[in-house]
């Protein structure tokens, strides 16, 4: 992959230790995060909940703005289940397509009768390709796919796909370095925030 994917990898806090740069396949799987990703939205309310948290620290806020920040960022930036509108980072095989597989074995049926890869088949010149199931996420589409057969490896496409149309509707999201660009750092977030402090005057 390109290096300046990986690099915002590290900087939304994945960790890159482990990519080789053998294959993408290997150096996908071998990416871990510790925290969860932010789509980045109104910046009136940049992750949900957000506002009612500062309001519940006004008063560390004034007491310690360091303090205030950390425990921000601790209480957002984890693997937390609570709704604030994340995506999850999975890095997971998928093979639908290989017989013999626990993919194939629950979808071949599935796949034959409703899948409709069109959107797939305009990037990937691969009739049967294997997925890396990059993110998921509680918005729509929840699920976001690679193909390892990808023309492009070093800035393959992201397709997108929904659990209640299951590759049936797939849409083309881009390149893999764009959509990396749609995840807020905390260093982004910070800066929102920080603005947004700003002008409720909370410093003054």
């Amino acid at each position: 992959m390109k290096l300046e994917i990986l690099n915002r990898i590290k900087e939304l806090g994945g960790n890159i230790d482990n990519v080789r740069g053998n294959s993408l396949k290997e150096d996908l799987l071998s990416i871990h995060f510790d925290t969860v990703l932010y789509p980045k939205r109104d910046i009136t309310e940049p992750i949900y909940g957000i506002s009612k948290f500062m309001n519940e620290n006004i008063e560390v806020f004034r007491s310690d703005e360091k303090a205030f920040y950390t425990k921000m960022l601790d209480t957002f930036f984890c693997l937390t289940e609570k709704g604030h509108g994340q995506d999850f980072w999975k890095g997971e095989l998928f093979t639908p397509f290989k017989e013999g597989s626990k993919d194939f074995n629950e979808w071949q049926d599935i796949f034959e009768e409703y899948a409709n890869l069109e959107t797939i088949y305009e990037i990937v010149d691969d009739p049967k390709p294997d997925f890396i199931l990059l993110f998921y996420s509680y918005g729509f589409p929840d699920h976001y796919y690679i193909c390892l057969s990808d023309p492009n490896p070093e800035n393959p496409t992201v397709f997108g796909t929904d659990h209640e149309e299951f590759f049936e509707d797939i849409t083309n999201r881009g390149s893999l370095e764009d959509f990396l660009q749609d995840f807020m750092t905390k260093d982004e977030l910070l800066k929102i925030v920080k603005k947004k402090i700003e002008k409720m005057g909370w410093g003054k």
